[in-house]
């Protein structure tokens, strides 16, 4: 089931946040890594300050994973990313997926070359997700309709 995109492409999610037009979901979720440095895990990758962020310590895949405890739609992922200070840890290739659990993941979107530039980055999903896993990003922000 496709759900209509009401988010005008380009939009700013913090602006659409304070005008009440979507909401972030990310704190109704249990967020978990593959690995991480120390002082760079969860909360530097979700907190909203840009000199922060999440940097993995291990072999790839690095993989953010996502639950919430009941089924929810994700409209929007948000990542901010910062190529320029961030080159060597800058994801090439992004893969969302969702599902019901980890064991029956499905790709819905794939994302290349994603941050040449420094700025955000947006991925709408249409499939109402329970689990999903992300590969890895600096800052994360889910949006909900």
């Amino acid at each position: 089931m496709t759900t209509p995109n009401k988010t005008p492409p380009g939009a700013d999610p913090k602006q659409l946040e304070r005008t009440g037009t979507v909401r972030e979901i990310g704190s109704q979720a249990v967020w978990s890594l593959s690995s991480c440095k120390p002082g760079f895990g969860v909360d530097q990758l979700r907190d909203d300050n840009l000199e922060t962020y999440w940097q993995s310590d291990g072999s790839q895949p690095h993989l953010v994973n996502i639950q919430f405890r009941r089924k929810t739609t994700v409209k929007t992922l948000c990542i901010y990313a910062d190529y320029k200070s961030d080159e060597s840890y800058t994801p090439s290739k992004i893969s969302v997926r969702v599902g019901n659990n980890f064991h029956n993941l499905q790709e819905i979107r794939v994302v290349f070359d994603v941050f040449g530039p420094r700025g955000l980055e947006t991925a709408a999903t249409a499939t109402p997700p329970q689990a999903c896993s992300w590969f890895s990003g600096s800052r994360w922000r889910l949006i909900w309709p």
